[in-house]
């Protein structure tokens, strides 16, 4: 199993050590040809804006959008969940798109507003949930599944292949949200 974990910006290197502590090979996806032979990906926190500016510019937007509309399995975090959203609040601007979420882009407020919670995330107990700059789900459409709440606001959802979370899971010592993405990665080739 390889997982690529996009690297234009952002903390992707968090995200590297969570995967490789569970055993498994990740490629920094910088550029299109980085794409071949993935088995999921991992879209990291960051800046949304410049993250979906570097998609085009590097010729990633195209080929990976379509590897998700087609089942790549996604674990998006923060800004990776801005890019996956379908709609984002306020905003007219969308960039992957293949989430039907919309999202509220900073809704927990500036860096100095970060904090940390625990709560249950799907079948995964307990888990310590980092908010950096955090946004959260402000509606989600048909078929797509909440697995986590915080003030009453949606903060982690699976739809299909993609799992969109606004907390950053490679910030903490637990492994199972990373581990769980793996499962999602393995069922889809038992299936092929």
């Amino acid at each position: 199993m390889k997982i690529g974990v996009l690297a234009v910006q952002g903390a992707f290197i968090e995200h590297e050590a969570m995967l490789q502590r569970l055993g498994v090979s990740c490629i920094q996806v910088r550029q299109k040809t980085d794409l071949q032979g993935i088995d999921g990906i991992v879209l990291p926190g960051g800046e949304s804006t410049v993250q979906g500016q570097l998609l085009h510019k590097l010729e990633i937007f195209e080929p990976l959008k379509a590897m998700i509309a087609d089942g790549l399995p996604v674990l998006a975090t923060c800004a990776g969940l801005i890019l996956l959203a379908e709609h984002l609040d306020g905003d007219a601007t969308t960039h992957l798109a293949t989430l039907p979420v919309c999202v509220k882009r900073n809704a927990y407020g500036r860096q100095l507003s970060s904090f940390t919670a625990t709560a249950d995330v799907g079948d995964i107990a307990d888990y310590p949930l980092v908010f950096i700059r955090a946004p959260y789900i402000s509606a989600a459409g048909e078929n797509v599944q909440t697995l986590a709440k915080v003030d009453g606001n949606i903060v982690a959802v699976r739809y299909q292949n993609q799992i969109g979370l606004a907390f950053h899971p490679e910030l903490t010592d637990d492994t199972r949200i990373h581990a769980s993405f793996l499962k999602l990665v393995e069922d889809r080739f038992s299936k092929q």
